[in-house]
């Protein structure tokens, strides 16, 4: 990296940084629940020169196959949000080998319940609350999007953001490569193939399903290729105008590109939200 390409990083960086306020490790659990596991928080990203106390409000959630991640890591995206007058919430949630994705998956609502009900407090609007996740987080806004175990009233959530978004069909994936050890997946899915269809957000696409905004790496994963171009092809009965936007990456750089500040994520996003609020 080049000394100017330095300067303009590093120069983006505090002025993202100035534009926001972080409100670290806020728990969203009940006390309980905070005992056996205190790493449930989350963070909030607050942006400081808004003109609005009704912000609209995305709740960003790791991947990491399941079994890893941190919401620490993601502190840019919430002072690149917050540029923007988007307030953002990073939740951390149960990983593998501790919790199965039902597990996480009542995470994300509990997260998501919290935010509707305290978000006001952090110039947020509960009326104006978006879903988005990368790999495993994709799949476990998706299932929460989708799955009405989950969430009672789809309608509290305005709007989904798939980014290169990992097991919308599980089902398929694991009859044809049966869970093992590696990952946890045992774990995570486990051996019985009722609930693998359980946990795939594909088999529960209807009318009621939020509005979905889909990006999907040209070098990611087969796997992930395959499952988004399914997933996509289902929901156009209920969304006819969703289509993929495909950018020339691979799996990993579909997230960490949103370092910057200047892609295009951000105004494509922002039109999404505007679109759809």
């Amino acid at each position: 990296m080049n000394l100017k390409l330095i300067t303009i990083t590093l120069t983006a960086f505090l002025l993202c940084n100035c534009a926001s306020k972080k409100i670290k490790d806020i728990s969203y659990k009940s006390k309980t629940e905070r005992t056996l596991n205190s790493n449930l928080n989350l963070n909030v990203f607050e942006p400081n020169r808004t003109k609005t106390d009704k912000n609209p409000v995305v709740i960003f959630v790791h991947g990491g196959y399941w079994t890893e991640g941190h919401k620490d890591i993601y502190g840019f995206l919430g002072r690149n949000f917050a540029k923007n007058d988007v307030v953002t919430v990073i939740p951390n949630y149960t990983l593998s080998p501790k919790g199965s994705y039902d597990t996480m998956a009542k995470d994300i609502v509990d997260a998501i319940q919290w935010t509707q009900t305290n978000i006001d407090q952090y110039k947020g609007d509960p009326e104006q609350i978006y879903l988005m996740g990368h790999s495993a987080g994709g799949h476990l806004i998706a299932l929460v999007s989708t799955n009405p175990k989950y969430l009672n009233d789809k309608s509290l959530i305005k709007g989904v953001i798939l980014n290169d978004a990992a097991g919308l069909d599980m089902k398929s994936y694991l009859e044809k490569n049966p869970p093992t050890t590696e990952y946890n997946y045992i774990t995570t899915w486990t051996k019985d193939s009722k609930n693998w269809k359980d946990a795939s957000p594909i088999y529960f696409l209807d009318e009621a399903a939020p509005p979905f905004l889909i990006y999907v790496g040209e070098k990611t994963y087969p796997s992930i290729i395959t499952q988004n171009d399914a997933f996509i092809e289902e929901l156009k009965e209920f969304q006819p105008s969703v289509e993929a936007i495909r950018l020339d990456k691979k799996h990993v750089p579909m997230m960490s590109h949103y370092f910057f500040p200047w892609v295009n994520r951000y105004d494509e996003i922002l039109a999404f939200i505007k679109k759809t609020k």
